[in-house]
């Protein structure tokens, strides 16, 4: 009966597994397979969208959507519960009843069988929804701000201009902000910075940044297409609609918005309405920030504030160019640190500069190098790796963009001279005008008012500077960046394909002749400062030549120097030590511009007379010159300018009444500066009306004999110089032939207007310059060693005489400089308010106890400097101590006694 237990004990096993759940119990090996199969494809399913979701995220800039990133999230828990009910079943699996396949809990194993129905179920399901996706993800919301990558980190020099704009952004008067510069100062890094700012998250002051970047030619479209992408406008919206369309779309989304768009690299002023940016203003508080290099177009967009970038200092720039460069590099050598910082020098601050000649010496790592390298960047900058390519090919956008060949030509002209020159702005012109630039303009002021125009214009596009220099009516100083520079003579030089075609050098030394006659196809040839030429036996010859600028020590012509320049048009020898000046000079017939200033010329030949075409003539400061050619300036039948200030003890008073009486029959002559030396001479000009209207200088020098001056009214005379006159006792005005009072104040007819400065010294008999009053536009006025000038204007209203309407004493000047007047007491006894006055001096006036300042001098803000001995200035009267107050500040001492 052994065989009957097993039989009952499986029987009552049995009995308690019906139904149900005996179905369960069975199906369950399968369902096991069954399910491992489903999670498999389940998993397949899973890596595909996965894959879709993160390519679509990365790629295209989108975000999974609700739903789909629902079921990935079920169908990683569901992975996990499967694999965690699997485990569980292997586990009940082993607890089997011993040599049988029943499981010893049925209650437990059922429920498990259950479970592993229910996931097989589910898994299909999930698969199933998984392969049945159309679209994973949808299109990111605009985020507030995209980064805008930035090379240089960290960012050098560009903090101060970074703040300011900053805190521009927050001034809710200020709607648009102009960031111009010249090309390479770091404008668009600027602008990125300004951009990446918004990336923090503490700034909420703003919905959406736009970034767009203009460069040139201007394309419309282009900007509108980058607005409406980054405003995500369906394309269905825009795309090939017109522009007006376009400008509609953009218009209704940015209405509704408090935006910031930022505008980079704009060469022209760019119409916004028609881009379809809404008006600034209404309260919306949006802001418009834009990069230009031309001040031009900050005007023509309306900028309500205007921020120039300059170049950095020079221990930034040092900065800037060392990272660039690499401490690899520098330490591999003691001397390279002092090398790199000469070499930073040369890039002048320029950025673009900075890092273009970094990279290429980042490889360069013995002294030779540098030291070779620090040669050409000198003497030929393209020579330099990357400097053509990458450093004035990018500057020279700024020269295309000028608006035609007369200002390009104009542009060139300034690489002529040498680095860091301040250059007179009047000068400039001049040879402009003489080099044929300005030939549309027949009248010599309009020539010159299209020069001063062709100035400004090169200023506002960051290609000229203002420079410093001593004060002068003639205008400003204007200078050259050294890379501006070095770029404008590789453009000059047809981007360095004709390297001799602009030739300029400045302190070079000596040079050989067979230097000289390397430069046979030059253009144009300026010599500077300590340059000089070994005597040349054979004349060059320079068929090509229009300019030659001589400004070096000393010259010797040798014999048919002037024979082989045909087309010559400039020449410009002032200040050199040339004696003598050689015939054939008069064979130069297309020669519009001669300057001969300060040379040791004694005789100037008669050939001159044939220079038919000559529109200037410059002869200042001839010390030497022992007589004056005959009929030689009438025969200058085209000649506009002539200057001969400062004359030679040497000439005769009859020689200087002739030379007037020559430039009176000149029909064209409109600009005449010379110095007189008689009473007749000085009559001889003021009876002349042709004269007298094309004087714009007038020197009366060592006028022995003459105790009064009369200078007729109306007249076109800007700078008046009266010295060593020992005998003038007074200046009385003249209005033709009706004699004005010297203490009377002005009458309009009576005034002259163009009078701009005046210099008086060693005028010992002059008491007052009550004349002045008749100069109410005067600039600049020096007097000095005049002994016994007691009042500069002697105030006589008292008499009766009261200051005619519109006019103010000394509403205009600038510069007062007063220098070893030893009876001086007052300037003006009345307070004026000096509304231009920018420098007063005063040495050696131990009397003047007062100024005439009232206290408009400080609320005018023009006021920069008083300038005199200290216990001068402690001696001085105040009526008010607040205005002494506020004038201390910009007293100063000069460390040394004042020059006279």
């Amino acid at each position: 009966m052994d065989f009957v237990s097993p039989v009952l004990e499986v029987a009552s096993l049995i009995c308690n597994c019906v139904g149900d759940r005996a179905d369960h119990l069975r199906r369950l090996p399968q369902n096991l397979i069954s399910l491992r199969a489903a999670m498999e494809k389940l998993n397949n399913v899973y890596k595909d969208v996965k894959e879709r979701v993160e390519r679509e995220e990365n790629l295209e800039k989108k975000q999974r959507t609700h739903v789909v990133d629902g079921w990935i999230g079920r169908a990683e828990a569901m992975e996990k519960e499967v694999n965690e009910l699997l485990d569980r079943c292997d586990e009940e699996n082993q607890k089997k009843c011993f040599g049988t396949c029943c499981p010893r809990n049925c209650r437990s194993s059922y429920k498990l069988a259950k479970m592993v129905r229910e996931k097989m179920d589910a898994a299909a399901e999930l698969q199933s929804e998984g392969s049945n996706f159309q679209e994973v993800t949808v299109p990111l919301p605009s985020p507030l701000v995209i980064e805008r990558p930035l090379e240089e980190k960290p960012v050098v020099g560009l903090d101060s201009p970074f703040r300011e704009v900053w805190r521009l952004l927050q001034d809710k008067q200020v709607g648009s902000i102009g960031i111009y510069g010249m090309g390479g100062v770091g404008k668009t890094t600027l602008l990125k910075k300004i951009n990446n700012k918004f990336l923090q998250s503490s700034i909420k002051a703003f919905d959406i940044v736009i970034w767009v970047v203009v460069s040139r030619p201007t394309n419309l479209e282009r900007v509108q297409e980058t607005i409406l992408d980054r405003l995500d406008i369906p394309d269905d919206r825009w795309k090939g609609r017109a522009e007006e369309r376009k400008a509609e779309e953009i218009r209704r989304v940015l209405k509704t918005k408090k935006f910031v768009l930022l505008l980079d690299d704009i060469w022209e002023p760019l119409d916004l309405l028609r881009v379809g940016i809404p008006p600034l203003g209404d309260g919306n508080q949006s802001k418009i920030v834009f990069t230009t290099r031309s001040a031009d177009v900050c005007g023509g967009m309306a900028a309500q504030k205007s921020i120039k970038v300059e170049c950095l200092e020079e221990k930034e720039a040092l900065s800037l160019f060392q990272a660039k460069v690499g401490e690899d590099t520098l330490n591999s050598h003691p001397d390279i640190p002092k090398l790199a910082e000469m070499v930073a020098k040369e890039c002048k601050g320029l950025p673009l500069a900075l890092i273009v000649i970094a990279q290429a010496m980042a490889s360069a790592k013995t002294p030779e190098e540098w030291e070779i390298n620090l040669q050409k960047l000198r003497q030929y900058p393209k020579d330099v790796a990357g400097t053509e390519k990458d450093l004035f090919s990018v500057l020279a956008f700024s020269y295309d963009s000028l608006p035609d060949e007369a200002t390009k030509s104009c542009f060139l002209y300034c690489s002529l001279f040498p680095e860091d020159y301040k250059i007179p702005s009047k000068h400039l012109i001049q040879l402009w005008i003489g080099e044929g630039f300005l030939d549309e303009y027949d009248d010599i002021q309009e020539a010159r008012n299209q020069g001063g125009k062709i100035i400004q214009m090169l200023k506002h596009a960051c290609l000229l500077e203002v420079g410093t220099g001593p004060f002068s009516i003639d205008g400003e100083y204007l200078k050259m960046h050294d890379v501006i520079r070095d770029m404008a003579l590789w453009l000059a030089c047809e981007k360095g394909k004709k390297k001799n075609k602009f030739v300029v050098k400045d302190g070079v030394g000596l040079m050989s002749a067979q230097e000289v006659q390397k430069w046979k196809d030059a253009q144009r040839i300026a010599l500077w400062n300590k340059t000089s030429i070994e005597e040349l036996r054979e004349p060059p010859r320079f068929s090509n030549i229009e300019t030659v600028i001589g400004r070096m020590k000393r010259f010797m012509f040798p014999s048919g120097f002037f024979t082989n320049m045909s087309v010559i048009r400039v020449l410009d020898f002032s200040n050199v030590e040339i004696f003598k000046l050689p015939a054939e000079i008069g064979s130069l017939a297309t020669l519009q511009y001669l300057n001969l200033s300060g040379t040791m010329i004694e005789y100037l030949p008669i050939e001159l007379k044939n220079l038919k075409k000559l529109r200037f003539l410059m002869l200042d400061d001839l010390f030497s010159l022992a007589s004056f050619p005959n009929q030689m300036v009438s025969s200058l039948s085209s000649l506009q300018l002539f200057s001969m200030k400062s004359l030679s003890s040497l000439l005769q008073v009859v020689e200087i009444m002739l030379l007037l009486e020559e430039l009176e029959q000149l029909e064209h002559i409109s600009d005449i500066s010379t110095s007189l030396t008689s009473i007749q001479s000085i009559q001889r000009l003021f009876e002349s009306h042709k004269l007298r209207r094309s004087t714009t200088f007038l020197q009366l020098e060592h006028c022995k004999g003459v105790n009064q001056v009369q200078l007729v009214s109306p007249s076109c005379i800007k700078e008046l110089v009266l010295e060593k006159c020992y005998e003038l006792e007074e200046v009385k005005i003249i209005h033709f032939e009706k004699q004005v009072a010297p203490s009377k104040f002005p009458n309009p007819q009576c005034c002259f207007n163009h009078l701009l400065s005046v210099r008086i010294k060693a005028c010992n008999k002059l008491l007052n310059l009550n004349w002045l009053i008749h100069a109410p536009k005067l600039q600049y006025l020096r007097i000095e060693y005049s002994r016994i000038i007691e009042k500069v204007i002697e105030d006589e209203r008292s008499e009766g005489s009261e200051i005619e309407s519109g006019l103010s004493v000394f509403s205009r000047l600038i510069y007062l400089t007063l220098l070893n007047l030893p009876k001086l007491e007052s300037i003006y006894e009345h307070p004026l308010p000096f509304p231009s006055l920018r420098q007063i001096t005063v040495w050696g006036c131990p009397r003047l106890k007062k100024l005439p300042f009232d206290s408009n001098i400080c609320m005018s803000k023009k006021l920069e400097n008083i300038i005199g001995r200290q216990d001068w200035w402690d001696g001085l009267e105040w009526n008010d101590q607040t205005l002494m107050h506020n004038l201390t500040p910009i007293f100063s001492t000069p460390w040394k006694p004042i020059k006279c």
